[in-house]
C-alpha cells in the first residue's frame, strides 16, 4: 500500500473567515518572534557567546514618526546626524637612534624643587646646559643658557626659559616639560637637539655621594645655604675646601648671590660637571661605575627624565673617555651678550635678559663648530677632511642666470668629496649664494663658507628641520656665477 494514500481520505473544508484572520495573525506573530530571537541572540553581550557580534548591531535610527528619545526625553541622533570621527595622529618624541658617528646634543635641565614643597604647580627649571659632543673629531663642548633668559616658548609667547618646563608640565604637552624645554633651547641657539636629561635636585646629591664626593677649585670664599632654608649656612673657603659631596655641591652649584650672579653661578655648574667627568672617568672608578651602571640606571630613574636611550648613555660614556679636557670648549651667555631689562610677569615687576642675537650666535659657532685648540677658521685642508669625515647631503638650487650651474658646481663638489644628493633650481635669482644649515654638519657649511667665500652672515641660515632630506642646502647666487674656482 502507498503509504500516502492516507492523504486520500482527509479531507479539508473550507476555511471560516475566521479561521483565516486566526492563522495570518499567528503567522505574523511567528515571523516577528523570529527575527527578535535572532537579533536577541546576535547581539547578545551580557554573557559571553561565541562569535562577533555584526556591525549592525547597537546602531540607532530615527524612527518614521521622529528621532528615539532617552528616558529624559533627549533625542537620540541618527547615523547621518553623527559627526565624522577624526584621526587623532600618533605623536612620538623618541629619537632616531644614533648612528654613532654623528654630532650628539644633549640639554641638561635641573629641577627647582621649592615649587613642589610649595604646592604651586609644577617646577621651574634652575639650569640649563647644552652639552655636545662630535665622535669624529673626538671634540666636545658645554654652553650655559642663563634661566632668566627672555625668549619665544612655542605655543605659549615670550617669558623666561625656565618657564617652558613649567608650561609643558602643566599644559600635559607630549613629552611634557622637558620636550618643550628642549623645543624652547632647539629654536633659540639655533642647532638641534638629540636628547634631554632633567634631574632633579634629590637625584643629584645621591649621584655625587655614590661616586665618592668631587673636588673644585673653590675661586673665592663663599657662605653657602644647603637647603634653602637659611638655616644651615656653611662657608666654603678659597683654596681650602676641594673636596665637596652631595648636600654642599648642591648648594655650591645653585649659589647666585655674588656679584655676577647666574654668570659665576654658570661658571661653576661646568667646573662640577668637569669634576664629575674626571671622577667617573679616573681609571680606578670607569671600570666599576659601567658594571654597575644598570643598577645606577634603575635606582635614579625616578628622579631622573630623559628620552635617551640606556645603550646610547653608555656608548657616549666610553666615547667621552676618549675626548682630552683641552678639547672640550666651555661657553657662557654672559651679560655682554643681553641686555638686561625690566617686564611684568604674573602682574609684577620682572628682571630679565633680552638677548644679542649675533654675539650668541658668536659663542654657539665657537661650541658648536670647533673643539680643543682648533681654530674656528680652520686651515682649508683640515676642513676638506673634516667636511668629508662629516658625510654632510648636500642640495645646490640655481639661483643664478646661468643655465647648468647647479650640474656644473655639482661635479665639481662630487670630485672635492662633497655629497651631493639633490640639485634644482631656487624659487627666485639671489645676487649672492646662500647657505641653509638643516642639520648640525658644521663643518661641512665651514668648508662651503671657505669655498664660496662668505663673510657676512647673513648668506648663513640656521634652520633646523629634521623631516629635511638633506643637511646642507646652497642657493647660488649671480656672484658666484661671476667668479668661481671651477674649470
Amino acid at each position: 500500500m502507498n503509504k500516502l494514500n492516507f492523504l486520500k481520505n482527509v479531507k479539508i473544508g473550507r476555511p471560516s473567515l475566521g479561521q483565516i484572520v486566526f492563522w495570518i495573525i499567528a503567522l505574523g506573530l511567528g515571523v516577528g518572534g523570529f527575527f527578535f530571537v535572532r537579533n536577541l541572540i546576535t547581539c547578545w553581550t551580557i554573557t559571553p557567546l561565541p562569535g562577533t557580534p555584526p556591525s549592525t548591531c547597537g546602531t540607532v535610527t530615527a524612527g518614521l514618526d521622529g528621532p528615539t528619545l532617552t528616558e529624559d526625553g533627549t533625542p537620540i541622533p541618527s547615523v547621518e546626524e553623527l559627526p565624522p570621527a577624526i584621526e587623532i595622529p600618533e605623536v612620538s618624541n623618541i629619537p632616531p637612534a644614533w648612528d654613532g658617528a654623528s654630532r650628539v646634543t644633549v640639554l641638561i635641565i635641573g629641577l627647582d624643587y621649592r615649587d613642589w614643597q610649595a604646592n604651586e604647580g609644577p617646577p621651574r627649571s634652575d639650569s640649563m646646559i647644552l652639552l655636545t659632543i662630535d665622535p669624529v673629531s673626538k671634540t666636545a663642548g658645554m654652553m650655559s643658557i642663563p634661566r632668566d633668559m627672555w625668549v619665544n616658548i612655542p605655543g605659549f609667547g615670550y617669558g623666561r626659559i625656565n618657564m617652558a618646563y613649567y608650561y609643558g608640565e602643566g599644559s600635559k604637552l607630549p613629552g611634557g616639560g622637558p620636550e618643550l624645554a628642549r623645543k624652547t633651547v632647539e629654536q633659540f641657539i639655533g642647532v638641534p637637539i638629540d636628547y634631554y636629561a632633567q634631574i632633579d635636585f634629590n637625584t643629584f646629591v645621591e649621584f655625587i655621594d655614590l661616586i665618592g664626593c668631587i673636588e673644585v677649585d673653590v675661586e673665592e670664599t663663599l657662605t653657602l645655604d644647603k637647603q634653602g632654608s637659611g638655616a644651615d649656612h656653611f662657608v666654603l673657603k678659597k683654596g681650602n675646601d676641594r673636596r665637596i659631596c652631595g648636600e654642599r655641591a648642591l648648594a655650591y652649584v645653585r649659589y647666585r648671590k655674588d656679584k655676577e650672579g647666574d654668570v659665576a653661578r654658570s661658571r661653576r655648574q661646568q667646573s662640577v660637571i668637569l669634576a664629575i667627568r674626571e671622577k667617573v672617568l679616573a681609571p680606578e672608578n670607569f671600570p666599576v661605575l659601567l658594571g654597575q651602571a644598570q643598577q645606577f640606571y634603575d635606582e635614579f630613574s625616578a628622579g631622573i627624565k630623559t628620552n635617551m636611550p640606556f645603550d646610547t648613555a653608555i656608548r657616549l660614556g666610553v666615547l667621552a673617555k676618549d675626548v682630552p679636557v683641552s678639547s672640550i670648549q666651555q661657553g657662557i651667555i654672559d651679560y655682554t651678550m643681553v641686555a638686561l631689562d625690566n617686564v611684568v610677569l604674573g602682574g609684577e615687576n620682572a628682571s630679565v635678559m633680552k638677548p644679542f642675537p649675533d654675539k650668541i650666535r658668536e659663542l654657539r659657532d665657537k661650541i658648536f663648530t670647533t673643539g680643543g685648540p682648533r681654530s674656528p677658521l680652520a686651515p682649508q685642508n683640515d676642513l676638506t677632511a673634516l667636511m668629508r669625515a662629516d658625510g654632510a647631503r648636500v642640495r645646490l638650487l640655481n639661483g643664478s642666470y646661468t643655465p647648468g650651474l647647479e650640474v656644473q658646481t655639482g661635479n665639481y663638489f662630487l670630485a672635492q668629496g662633497v655629497s651631493v644628493t639633490e640639485v634644482g633650481g631656487a624659487d627666485r635669482a639671489y645676487d649672492n649664494t646662500i647657505i641653509i644649515l638643516y642639520s648640525p654638519k658644521l663643518y661641512t657649511m665651514k668648508y662651503l663658507q671657505a669655498v664660496f667665500g662668505i663673510t657676512s652672515s647673513a648668506q648663513i641660515r640656521v634652520q633646523p628641520d629634521p623631516t629635511s632630506t638633506v643637511d646642507v642646502e646652497v642657493r647660488l647666487g649671480n656672484n658666484w656665477a661671476a667668479n668661481n674656482p671651477m674649470p
